[in-house]
Order: structure tokens, then sequence, then C-alpha cells
């Protein structure tokens, strides 16, 4: 897939969300674009949507928020996991071709033809471990 041409709003977004380790809420994304020009949430929620739509950024629909993508490939993939701390709220993306298989096996097995899933499994990290 070529690399989409992105609007000016689309870019500062995709800057502010690859800049940060740590997944962001839209108005968080909000407010560190002010001075940007970004004034209204329906900049960035339309910017959200056309870089989650091009597979450049994903949506954590359990904690409200957004990552940028971690995998260059990750289009190709129709499962997408994610595991988060709940502790310091690290989000690390798991790319497992197997797992998908074994998923889209059991959809299959229900009769429903899978198109896209996402996992997120929450817990505690490594490193918040042995704090």
């Amino acid at each position: 897939m070529t690399k989409p041409t992105l609007t000016k709003n689309q870019s500062l977004v995709l800057e502010v969300l690859e800049s940060h380790r740590n997944p962001l809420s839209a108005y968080s994304i909000l407010e560190q674009l002010a001075d940007a020009g970004l004034r209204a949430p329906p900049q960035v929620y339309r910017a959200l949507e056309k870089l989650i739509g091009y597979g450049l950024i994903h949506k954590l629909e359990s904690i409200n928020s957004y990552v940028a993508c971690q995998h260059h490939h990750c289009g190709s993939h129709q499962v997408t996991s994610f595991a988060i701390c709940d502790s310091c709220k690290r989000v690390s993306e798991i790319v497992n071709t197997e797992f998908e298989d074994t998923l889209h096996g059991l959809a299959e097995q229900s009769g429903l033809t899978p198109t896209h899933s996402a996992i997120e499994i929450h817990g505690t990290c490594a490193a918040c471990s042995r704090k």
C-alpha cells in the first residue's frame, strides 16, 4: 500500500500520537493542537477517522483513546491485539498470525465471515510488576 497523502490536520494528529508512548483521548489531542489551529472536536475526530482508515492509528475502545500503529503492515492483518498496562498505560501492539487464524476459524465455525477484530488485553506490565 502506498503512503496516503495526509491533510494538515491529519498530519498534526498523527505527529502528536507518534510522539507519545501512551494512548491519548481525542480531547487530549485537541488540547495539544490548539496552538496549531485545531479548535473544535470535529476537526480532530475527522482526522482520527481518516487515520484509522489508512491503518496509521488504532482506537482502543476499552479506554476510548488512540495510539499510533506500531507495525508497518498492520493493514494486512484482520486481527489487531493490544496489551494495555493498567498502571502505566503503556500499550504494546501484538501481531500473531497463528492467533489470527485460530480466531477466524472460530468465527467461521459460528457462521461468521470475519472482516476485522480488535482484542484488548488489560493487566500489569513487567516493569510495573517489579515496582
